[in-house]
């Protein structure tokens, strides 16, 4: 039996269909995506009717049940992601050649880095956009090791994420370094304590909420040696709990900060039971020269320059 044609030659049409299923796959759906892409919902499902057709294949399940990528959906934004990725690429590329900064710049970072006093990233995204005004920013708020994966196959031209381990493939730029403390709220038993209190204090005997997502080894010691009653897959679930009253958690001090000065949190021996975690910007080894991405870089690193050293 014949096998089916591909899709062959991609055209202009394609792009835009395939740019119209990133919207809706981002947004969740056809309703949703006709705010982002100001188009009607009719006009969304005719793009992809037209688009399935195509291909050849359903992308998407869409009814009362609400809205569900395919397997073969799944693969095809992958792909789409890729692609648009690398169109701008060559955009970008292009426009160097003009010494005219238009384009993308594609950043994924770790969650809760804005109230961190370092402000590095914030800086040189600021300065970036004085040399270039028509450049688009894109920041995906997503874990570490999503970030690593996505700057390795080019869908992030960079990523901030905590130096857990070092991958093949990826250069990284330390930027500062995170203290993360040991914090009850106000209406858990260890707030009202003395310090005295706290160092005669069993810790284990009290709920902690554990993080969810990769740590070292170091770190990981930190939290074994407290009792798990519920686990968090980034650190603003941790805040949520510890917020209840009913459990304690090691948070970054810049995150805790505008509880800890409202008197709604306090932070547990903070000489004793507190690490640090090192932040870092990762690019890919080997890129294509990028005009925005290298731009962007090199201020990241005068920033740096310029930090205390402690930083």
């Amino acid at each position: 039996m014949a096998s089916k044609p591909g899709i062959g030659q991609i055209s202009d049409t394609d792009i835009r269909t395939l740019r119209i299923f990133k919207a809706v796959v981002e947004c969740g759906g056809f309703s949703a995506a006709e705010v982002e892409l100001n188009i009607s919902r009719a006009a969304i499902s005719i793009a992809m009717s037209d688009l399935e057709t195509r291909l050849g294949f359903k992308l998407c399940q869409r009814g009362r049940s609400g809205f569900a990528l395919t397997n073969e959906g799944t693969q095809v934004y992958s792909y789409t992601l890729q692609l648009i990725s690398s169109i701008e690429n060559f955009r970008t590329s292009v426009n160097a050649l003009h010494a005219n900064m238009k384009g993308e710049l594609n950043i994924g970072i770790t969650d809760n880095l804005v109230t961190i006093p370092h402000m590095i990233i914030t800086q040189a995204l600021s300065k970036l956009k004085e040399r270039g005004p028509d450049i688009r920013i894109n920041i995906r708020m997503i874990p570490p090791t999503l970030v690593e994966q996505k700057v390795l196959d080019g869908q992030l031209h960079v990523g901030i994420v905590p130096e857990l381990r070092v991958i093949s493939g990826l250069h990284y730029r330390p930027l500062y370094q995170e203290q993360s403390l040991l914090y009850c709220a106000r209406n858990h038993p260890l707030y009202e304590m003395s310090q005295a209190e706290l160092e005669s204090v069993d810790l284990s005997e009290f709920d902690a909420v554990i993080p969810a997502y990769a740590q070292t080894a170091e770190i990981k010691a930190h939290h074994q040696m407290l009792k798990t009653g519920a686990t968090a897959t980034d650190r603003e679930g941790i805040a949520f709990l510890i917020r209840t009253g009913k459990f304690i958690g090691y948070l970054p001090d810049h995150l805790a900060a505008t509880w800890e000065d409202k008197g709604e949190f306090r932070p547990i021996l903070p000489e004793k039971y507190r690490y640090l975690t090192t932040f870092s910007a990762v690019t890919r080894s080997s890129h294509i020269p990028n005009m925005i991405q290298d731009t962007f870089i090199e201020l990241v690193d005068k920033l740096k320059q310029k930090s205390p050293a402690d930083q």
